[in-house]
Order: structure tokens, then sequence, then C-alpha cells
């Protein structure tokens, strides 16, 4: 059950309407790194989670990305003012000002519509901890690129709270990961010996006489 509270987790406001910058923010309305494909993946991925913990946390994110969901859209809403004028957009959707009315699209910012291919589910929770990962870092790339691109003060104060929610989930996904990470997937599979070598294939020695090199991956500096 899913109760709604019209308070925003932040509050959303931007100094003047810019249509263009709303079309970028469309992005993470719904990019295949936005904040809807967030709220579907991690709510899908809990529907077969038995820990009822880890499930409560899958469910609490999805519901915060929902959250974030509205305050993108309220945010799109500002930036695209009053006015349907799709000549105020230089690149990118305009799909906003000729068939939606300024409504926010279920839409990335080239104007493709949203997909539940972006949602990856597996059944293995290893597997899909790690793509939560992964998604809350692409997210968190995003929004960073966004943060460089829109020099509206008020706009980048939502989009820094933005960005520090997803390096927050991404924690609490790494945090889980760490307590299951010899389970499912982890546990049945890749235990042999194969499964801890590292190949050197850059060595000459090493391609004029291939050899199994049971070293951990090379530390990067």
């Amino acid at each position: 059950m899913f109760l709604y509270d019209n308070k925003l987790f932040h509050e959303v406001a931007v100094e003047e309407p810019n249509p263009q910058y709303a079309v970028i923010m469309q992005e993470q309305m719904g990019g295949g790194n936005g904040e809807l494909k967030a709220a579907m993946q991690y709510m899908s991925q809990s529907f077969r989670i038995k820990d009822k913990e880890i499930k409560k946390l899958f469910l609490d994110i999805a519901a915060e990305e929902l959250g974030h969901l509205e305050m993108v859209a309220e945010t799109i809403n500002l930036l695209n003012g009053y006015d349907v004028d799709c000549s105020c957009v230089g690149a990118g959707e305009i799909q906003s000002h000729t068939i939606l009315g300024l409504n926010p699209g279920l839409m990335n910012s080239s104007g493709y519509s949203w997909t539940a291919d972006y949602v990856t589910v597996t059944g293995d929770l290893c597997a899909d901890l790690l793509s939560n990962i992964a998604s809350e870092q692409r997210a968190k790339v995003v929004y960073e690129y966004l943060y460089r691109q829109i020099k509206d003060k008020k706009v980048r104060e939502t989009i820094d709270f933005l960005l520090n929610r997803e390096e927050a989930h991404n924690q609490m996904f790494r945090d889980v990961f760490n307590r299951v990470m010899d389970t499912g997937s982890n546990d049945d599979f890749g235990t042999t010996k194969a499964a801890r070598m590292y190949f050197d294939m850059t060595s000459a020695d090493t391609v004029k006489n291939p050899k199994e090199i049971k070293v951990k991956a090379p530390a990067f500096k």
C-alpha cells in the first residue's frame, strides 16, 4: 500500500522559465537512467525477495524514487513556463509543446518514450544489487552533467539534492550486497579456481606461453 503525501522531499524552484533546461531535465523523468526507471526496477525486484528487511529497503527506495520523479516533473513544469512555443527549444524533445500542453511526459530528452526495457530484474539478489549499484552511479553521473549545463541556481539546488540521494542509495545497496555477496549466483557458480585467475594478456611471454596466473586483479593507482 502506498500513501501519498503532497509535500516534496526538497523544495523545488527556478529563477526563471527556460524550456531548453526543461528538455534536458526530461532525461531524468523518462530516460534510461531516470527516476521512473529506478522506481520500477527496485519495486519489480522486490517481488521475489524473501528477506523482509531487504525487501523493505528496496520498496522504501522505490517509493523515494517516485518522490524524486515528482520533483523532476515539477522542475520541468516551472522551467517550461506557461506559453506553448516549440521555437524556445533549440534542440531535443519538443513534444511538451506540440502534443502534451507542457505536461512533463514519460520520455527522455530526445522525445523517446519510456520503456520497461530499461528495467533489469534477474530474480538473483546479488545480480540485482550490482545492477542497482551501477544504476545509481549512472544516474549520479547524469545529474552531474545536468548540473554543469544548467546555470539556474534554484534548479542546481534541486539537482544537488537528487545527486546526493543517488549516492545515498548507492551506499545502501552496497551495504546489502556486502551482507549477501556469498549467496545466490555467487554461491552456486564462480567458485572454482578459474574464478580466481587473472590472465596477463599484455605480456609477450604470456602470448608465447599462455599461463593461468593466480593473482588478484592488478592494483590501479
